[in-house]
């Protein structure tokens, strides 16, 4: 290779370069012309490594060349930039108002949970929380839930594997609870919960619910319903009205079904309320003493009451859901209505 012919090349290279770099219409066009001449194996530097092979009479005129060039073409390159850039749309306008970001907002049934917590803690309880995997023990039989009961049913209970259930209520909670230390105990007890359901506008196969429960000597039915009524009362609105139902769970006796008078119709009878005027609104009643004997308490002792309410029906009530399928969609048209 001869000097003129070398430096020849590296001028041809340069032109080549930036007749190309004139016609970059983008950054990216830009970038392009950098990586094809200057980068790692771009042309210009490859002439640069193979200085050290040339005869060294000829080496310090090439480099030279060389070194100029790759000057040069780093000087349009910096210039280009900014042109490149502008030609892509107009330049930023600090007097257009900012844009806000997309703002988040709690999820409609942690807004009830919220709100149910809170009317709790202004009643003294505390909350606590369990694992939503459990054993069948904790799920079944400490609540006095025998073996062949139609509750632990497949059909019914979703089984993980040999007496190991996704849990099917969170009352297995409550045995945590009451196994860890001696009484008084005054908790709630929210969460999710999972039943083998036929999925549809009122039932799904997960949902969540509040369980209640008050341990002490002396707790009576009339706390039960003293306690419940202000519950509903504060949720829903002071005018709303409660009547209690005898009802049967293996876990209370007496056990009891709670009603509330319709808060939208006041108790007149709309499609609500079915026409009757009153909403089945959760279960409830004494804590079993089988269930007292199971976590080591003395029912002579100690007596107490439990209920349980499903989140998301109060959440439907409340709030007027038709459909309990719309809260795990995250569908943002239902998610902004409740900002």
């Amino acid at each position: 290779m001869s000097e003129t012919a070398t430096r020849e090349s590296v001028g041809r290279l340069l032109e080549e370069a930036l007749r190309e770099l004139s016609a970059a219409r983008s950054p990216a066009e830009v970038e392009a012309v950098r990586v094809r001449y200057l980068g790692r194996k771009g042309t210009l530097t490859g002439v640069l490594r193979q200085l050290g092979a040339l005869p060294p009479d000829e080496r310090a005129a090439i480099g030279q060349a060389s070194n100029e060039a790759r000057r040069r073409l780093e000087e349009a390159l910096a210039a280009a930039e900014p042109s490149a850039a502008s030609a892509k749309g107009p330049a930023l306008d600090p007097t257009l108002p900012g844009r806000s970001p997309l703002a988040g907002a709690p999820h409609l049934l942690r807004i009830v949970e919220d709100e149910i917590t809170e009317i709790f803690h202004g009643m003294g309880f505390s909350v606590a929380l369990g694992p939503d995997v459990e054993d069948e023990y904790h799920n079944f039989e400490a609540l006095n839930i025998p073996r062949g009961h139609p509750a632990r049913e497949a059909h019914d209970t979703f089984f993980l594997g040999d007496e190991v259930v996704l849990r099917t209520h969170t009352s297995p909670v409550q045995i945590r609870v009451m196994k860890s230390g001696p009484p008084p105990v005054r908790c709630i007890f929210p969460g999710r919960v999972y039943r083998n359901e036929a999925i549809d506008a009122s039932h799904a196969a997960e949902f969540h619910q509040v369980e209640v429960l008050y341990v002490d000597r002396g707790v009576t039915m009339a706390d039960l319903k003293g306690c419940l009524g202000r519950f509903a009362r504060e949720l829903l609105g002071s005018g709303v009205r409660v009547r209690f139902r005898p009802s049967f769970f293996p876990f209370t006796e007496p056990s009891a079904e709670m009603d509330i008078s319709c808060f939208l119709c006041g108790g007149s009878g709309c499609r609500v309320c079915k026409r009757s005027g009153w909403i089945e609104l959760l279960g409830c009643g004494m804590v079993h003493p089988a269930v007292f004997e199971n976590v080591g308490y003395d029912p002579k002792e100690w007596t107490g009451y439990a209920a349980g309410v499903g989140i998301d029906r109060l959440a439907m009530l409340k709030y007027g859901v038709p459909d309990i399928r719309l809260f795990l969609e995250n569908d943002l048209r239902i998610l902004r209505q409740f900002r």
